[in-house]
């Protein structure tokens, strides 16, 4: 295999970039907080989504994160602290001001030799493998 970039996959993908007023939340509710910690360290390793390929320009992938912003919003939040620490009310606004939608229509698979493979986290821990799924 080449490390030429060849194979695509049939997605887009957006990352939720977060602003500094969730930098300032997460400041703001950390019981023991990390003195050292900074907005670009928690942009370093950001979560990743991957969308349907039909989200294939900016504009469509803010409108297609933003029908589903609290569903966003949450995970988030969940991925920082858990829901007695949340704000008390979540507003479609405040996602927006919170992160800032970044979209990339071009995804490449540089491991193609690979299955890719699909993980439910929802499914029970202790069932080993049985949430995995194999695509191809």
């Amino acid at each position: 295999m080449t490390d030429y970039p060849r194979f695509t996959l049939n997605r887009s993908l957006v990352v939720l970039v977060p602003q500094q007023p969730f930098f300032e939340w997460i400041m703001a509710v950390d019981t023991d907080p990390v003195p050292t910690l900074t907005l670009e360290h928690v942009r370093e390793d950001q979560s990743v989504f991957l969308v349907p390929d039909e989200v294939s320009t900016s504009p469509e992938a803010v409108l297609w994160v933003e029908q589903r912003w609290r569903a966003f919003f949450e995970f988030m939040l969940g991925e920082w602290f858990d829901e007695s620490l949340w704000p008390e009310k979540l507003t479609l606004q405040q996602f927006r001001d919170w992160f800032t939608v970044q979209h990339h229509s071009m995804v490449f698979d540089m491991a193609p030799d690979t299955p890719v493979e699909h993980e439910d986290w929802e499914e029970e821990e202790d069932e080993g493998d049985a949430g995995l799924r194999h695509l191809h």
